[in-house]
This record gives structure tokens, sequence and C-alpha cells, in this order.
């Protein structure tokens, strides 16, 4: 329970500045009320707590920040000009597509990246088998579909080089070798972690997405 607790304290902390925000006003009264609402949700709607990255690549974040730009403004222009193409009626296609990583934050960040982009659209997160599925647009042929999908891993995996756990990225190492691309991430450190810990089966992948010690 106090460990739990203590994973809350950024959510806690998150919701009593919310709760100062709709009151406008700082003072002994309101954070003290904030803070009895915010154990109150915390406590009847509990949610698992997500597990945090163990690393972070700055290179990757800045990689990642920079072609999310550049898809957002590259996708605006496409659906604009779907919207005013008179030779075609713009398709769409609901995509299921295979998440590489076990993690909530990975399938988190994932869905919400995918959705900001305009043209796109996460409608289901299946948790239970990291399966997003998503409406998009401009999906003509079967191509155009492998096209989508294949976009949605390659955000999956920026994110993974930016913020991944050890376990997101071997995962993703094993995805890519199925596909006949080389890993995403190498080097001693990962070696030695994944020799310390051996692939965990589904059935025994814990309920909170972290690696089960």
């Amino acid at each position: 329970m106090k460990g739990s607790i203590w994973r809350q304290v950024p959510l806690l902390v998150w919701l009593v500045v919310l709760w100062l925000f709709l009151w406008d006003q700082v003072s002994v009264l309101s954070i003290v009320t904030g803070l009895v609402l915010a154990l109150l949700v915390t406590r009847v709607f509990y949610l698992p707590p997500v597990e945090l990255p163990d690393r972070v690549n700055p290179l990757g974040v800045v990689l990642f920040l920079a072609r999310f730009v550049f898809d957002l403004v590259r996708a605006s222009f496409q659906v604009a000009w779907m919207a005013i193409d008179p030779r075609r009626v713009p398709t769409s296609s609901i995509i299921a597509v295979q998440l590489s990583t076990k993690s909530d934050l990975s399938l988190t960040l994932t869905a919400l990246a995918v959705s900001l982009v305009p043209g796109s659209l996460i409608v289901e997160a299946d948790r239970q088998d990291d399966i997003l599925y998503l409406h998009a647009l401009g999906t003509e042929t079967p191509e155009d579909v492998e096209q989508v999908r294949a976009g949605v891993l390659a955000v999956e995996e920026r994110i993974v080089r930016a913020i991944g756990s050890r376990d997101d990225v071997r995962r993703v190492n094993m995805s890519r070798a199925e596909r006949s691309l080389p890993p995403l991430i190498t080097g001693r450190r990962q070696s030695a972690w994944e020799s310390r810990h051996p692939i965990v089966p589904v059935e025994q992948y814990t309920p909170e997405g972290g690696y089960p010690e």
C-alpha cells in the first residue's frame, strides 16, 4: 500500500494543481481540499500504476519530436488535399496493428502520437493483446493499409528509442528481426540486461505492464 501511494505522487500533485486552477486561487483551504479529493479519487477510482522508463535517450527524444512535427505538418496538407480533390472520394479503413512491446506506457504514448496526426484516429486499444485499432484515411489498396501499419510500428519504435525500457527494446528488436530488419538498439548494457532477464511468457506478464521480478 505504501509503495502504491508513493508511485501515485505525481498523479496526486497533478490533481491538486488542476483543482487549484479550477478554483483560480491558492490558499491553505484549496490545497487541503484538493489533496483530500485527489486521495479520494485515486483510492475509489484506482488504476494500476504505470511503470516509468528506466532509460531516457535525449537524442531519441529530439528525433521523436522532430519526426512527430514533420508528420503532423505533412498529414495536415495531405488531409486538406483529400478534402478538396475532386478526382476521388477519400477511402478509409479500420486497421489492427499488433504492437511489439508489452508496456502500458508505450501503448498509451503510441496511441496518443498516432491520434494527434490528422488522418488517423485510435478507435480502440486492446491492452490484453497490445493491439491498436485505428481509423485511417487514404487506404485505397492493401499496400496503403500495410503502409499505415508500418507507420504505427515506426512511431512505437521511435518512442522506445527515446524512453523505452530494456524489455521494450528487446521486444522491438525481436519484432524487427522477424521482419528482417536490423535491431533498433544494441550495446553491452542491453545485452547484459537481457542475459539477466530471460524472456517472460505472456501468461506470466504482470497486469501493470512492468517486468515481473
